[in-house]
């Protein structure tokens, strides 16, 4: 496993990371380490989409489709 240092950390962003970690229950380190967990998680979403079929349906379908769903609520 890898040690990260971050430096030059603005006061305001390490007040609010303390914050929140606060919030949560947790250090600092903990908090950042599974908020970076998250969000790095995501540099893999462009592979995925990548991978997926090309169905060829016509975005208008698909907006049409979603706005009917969201006024069905």
């Amino acid at each position: 496993m890898k040690t990260l240092y971050l430096r030059n950390v603005p006061d305001q962003v390490a007040s609010r990371l303390k914050n929140l970690a606060d919030r949560e229950g947790m250090s600092v380190s903990a908090f950042a380490l599974r908020e970076l967990s998250f969000i790095s998680r995501r540099a893999d979403n462009a592979a995925i989409l990548a991978d997926l079929p090309d169905l060829q349906i016509p975005r208008s379908e698909i907006l049409a489709a979603v706005k009917e769903g969201r006024a069905g609520r």
